[in-house]
């Protein structure tokens, strides 16, 4: 795999690329919070085609402090993605997102529908679909803001008991080990202006747009994830080309438990 410094705006991404066959597919994937590139790790060899996957703002070992935290909001973190693709001078790609990275690419594909060939949503939704809700969500991170700027440690040990991420008591001890480690390494300051602005309780509602998304949409979801069972169902009636594709015996992070099945399905729905 080929790393490449890409500054945009004054901060260094740390971009991935890799080509795996003659095929000319481009995925270009994007972790969730507290991730890093190596979240896919377990698929990224077995992609047809071309790959790229890069540490998202302020996230990974070696990011350093984003001074402006409203780099953070997803706006911005969109224009950051489009001229890293500029300077690879890539298009028609196969976008995947995973939970907050999911977030993102739906967003990046209403921005950008043009660079977009198919759009790949892991346990991502569209936001929040009530004013109500979306107060309540920012209050919820709030509080959780507070504690990641003052015991870090403890804020990454209460995450990984959510109900989100229970299923990943089943995996290996290495693995969850391996898990803890990468959110332990990033920066507090960081993770706490990621979620204070680009959290789902400030993103934009993207729930009525949906039916003016054109772009091939294919949802993953895990066969456990009772919650993002039904946003995936709710998405499905609403996109104009939308498909559901169900993992099973996987909860929320489907390429960390269940990798294989996750290729399978890369491989089979992608062109």
């Amino acid at each position: 795999m080929n790393r490449k410094i890409v500054t945009v705006a004054g901060y260094s991404y740390h971009v991935f690329h890799q080509i795996n066959d003659e095929t000319a597919t481009k995925w270009v994937l994007l972790h969730g919070f507290m991730g890093t590139h190596h979240d896919f790790d377990a698929i990224i060899n077995e992609l047809p085609g071309e790959v790229m996957t890069f540490d998202l703002l302020g996230f990974g070992e070696k990011a350093n402090i984003v001074d402006d935290p409203k780099r953070f909001e997803m706006a911005a973190q969109i224009a950051d993605i489009q001229l890293i693709l500029k300077t690879y001078n890539w298009s028609n790609i196969n976008l995947l997102g995973y939970s907050m990275g999911g977030r993102l690419a739906l967003g990046f594909a209403f921005s950008h529908n043009e660079l977009i060939n198919q759009l790949f949503l892991e346990s991502a939704s569209a936001g929040l679909n009530s004013a109500l809700n979306r107060k309540k969500r920012r209050a919820a991170d709030n509080e959780r803001i507070k504690q990641i700027l003052t015991d870090f440690h403890e804020f990454v040990l209460n995450w990984e008991k959510l109900p989100l991420f229970a299923t990943q008591k089943d995996l290996v001890a290495t693995q969850r080990q391996a898990i803890r480690a990468q959110r332990l390494a990033q920066q507090p300051q960081n993770v706490a202006n990621s979620l204070k602005h680009m959290g789902t309780g400030v993103q934009v509602n993207f729930w009525p747009k949906l039916a003016q998304l054109k772009t091939p949409t294919i949802l993953l979801v895990g066969e456990l994830d009772q919650k993002f069972n039904q946003i995936a169902d709710d998405m499905v009636r609403l996109l104009p080309s939308g498909q559901k594709h169900v993992i099973e015996n996987a909860g929320h992070n489907m390429h960390v438990e269940q990798p294989k099945q996750v290729i399978e399905v890369l491989k089979n729905v992608s062109y």
